[in-house]
């Protein structure tokens, strides 16, 4: 009998790769616009909000010019971002068992969309919920509880997968349960992913977790 009828996926650090892309994303646009360079810290310390938001509170009037450069580069260099190797076996094996698959993720959907189709695993998902589909991002519940809504889901028998503290409080206000994944470098530097109920330190262990469990 298997264990979880769905499952959610964090996309940055979890699915993917793409910090550095992220970085010089936003790098090129501080530059570009404003003459300004700005260290890892500096932009990392802006996440939270979408892509969307931190552009609009940079650039004021010139939103839309700035916006369309920033996913035009975001875009045209997505190969600096990748899977994690091991990572599509994984989604293609949970849709083999018929288990529903989420993204919940506080990137923008313009941008989530990208990343997912560039790297190929877009079809994959049966809902994506990004940071513009909710009224309060992680560690909010918001995005766990329109998945678990929408497809009727008990809580109990489903499952969230990330690489931040936030995906673990949020699958805590959710009722659900929660696996930190520790396999990005950003992630193994956070402590506090030790709260979740599952802890897998590569992609290998994941896989077979998600085959003992489906």
């Amino acid at each position: 009998m298997k264990n979880f009828d769905g499952i959610i996926f964090d996309v940055d650090g979890t699915l993917t790769s793409t910090m550095e892309l992220i970085l010089e994303s936003f790098r090129y646009i501080s530059k570009k616009y404003f003459d300004k360079s700005l260290t890892d810290e500096e932009i990392m310390s802006l996440f939270g909000p979408t892509e969307d938001v931190i552009l609009k509170d940079w650039a004021g009037d010139n939103y839309k010019a700035v916006r369309k450069d920033y996913y035009d580069y975001y875009s045209t260099h997505h190969h600096m971002a990748d899977l994690y190797p091991g990572i599509e076996e994984i989604l293609s094996y949970i849709k083999s068992k018929k288990v529903l698959l989420s993204i919940y993720t506080g990137k923008g959907r313009e941008a989530a969309t990208i990343t997912l189709k560039k790297l190929g695993i877009y079809e994959y998902f049966d809902l994506m919920i990004t940071g513009d589909d909710v009224k309060e991002h992680k560690p909010s519940a918001e995005g766990i509880n329109q998945f678990v809504e929408k497809y009727k889901l008990n809580k109990e028998r489903v499952l969230m997968i990330g690489d931040s503290p936030v995906d673990v409080k949020a699958s805590r206000a959710a009722g659900v349960k929660v696996a930190s994944v520790i396999w990005d470098d950003y992630a193994k530097k956070t402590k506090d992913l030790l709260k979740a109920d599952f802890l897998f330190h590569e992609v290998n262990e994941l896989k077979k977790f998600i085959e003992e469990n489906i």
